[in-house]
């Protein structure tokens, strides 16, 4: 008998044949760049944003200090969705097939 795990990875597998396919070691290589590339702007907007939060804080600006807390999250997310979507396309890409 086939566990509830094997049964849904058997109908992802059935609507999305490209899913199961394995990825290629050129693929492997652009996920790991694309992840580090998005760590780095990351990073760099974090920075960035903290700095400005610091100088705010010690201004006394709590408001204005609230909208960029707000800003520095949606950054974050932002920049995780643009990471996803780029990693999804490379999952996405056919092997050329082979000769």
């Amino acid at each position: 008998m086939k566990s509830a795990y094997e049964l849904a990875m058997e109908r992802l597998r059935a609507s999305d044949p490209a899913a199961g396919a394995p990825l290629t070691a050129g693929q492997k290589a652009r996920l790991a760049d694309i992840e580090r590339v998005y760590l780095g702007k990351i990073a760099e907007r974090e920075i960035f944003l903290k700095k400005q939060l610091d100088d705010l804080l010690a201004a006394g600006n709590e408001e204005e200090a609230e909208k960029v807390r707000r800003q520095l999250i949606s950054e974050r997310v932002r920049l995780a969705e643009e990471k996803e979507a780029e990693k999804e396309k490379v999952r996405r890409e056919q092997a050329p097939p082979a000769p």
